[in-house]
């Protein structure tokens, strides 16, 4: 029986520093591709509730302070990758949100939403999987 733990332990390390590489590279490239307009602490722009003068919101906070953990996997992932875009924009809506994809491979972008992830309090997380098994 020893002999199966081993293999266990050996693959949850395995597992372990893989999630601590792709934390790395999503701090690095949300670094380098995000932070100029969501804040370098996720904190986002100021006012980002309120419409700038051509009818477009700021950047949004990506922290606990934000909405964006309100959102699915799926509609962050597609945001990040095409923009805000139909069909998570209304036909027409005009955004700043520029889309990710030819910049950033899709393994980057998880990269990059597991980084922001990882900066949610357990309070926002234990909210957020109560409010998408709905």
């Amino acid at each position: 029986m020893k002999a199966l733990l081993f293999p266990v332990v050996l693959l949850a390390g395995c597992a372990a520093d893989e999630d601590a590489k792709q934390l790395a590279l999503g701090e690095k490239l949300y670094a380098q591709h995000c932070a100029a307009c969501h804040g370098a602490k996720l904190e986002g722009q100021p006012d980002w509730q309120k419409k700038l003068p051509n009818g477009r919101f700021r950047a949004p906070p990506h922290d606990d302070s934000g909405h964006t953990w309100h959102h699915p996997d799926e509609v962050l992932f597609g945001v990040t990758k095409r923009g805000l875009v139909p069909p998570y924009a209304p036909a027409g809506y005009e955004s700043d949100m520029p889309g990710f994809a030819g910049k950033l491979s899709d393994g980057q972008i998880r990269a990059v939403l597991a980084y922001i992830r990882s900066r949610w309090s357990d309070e926002v997380l234990k909210l957020r999987a109560e409010m998408l098994k709905k």
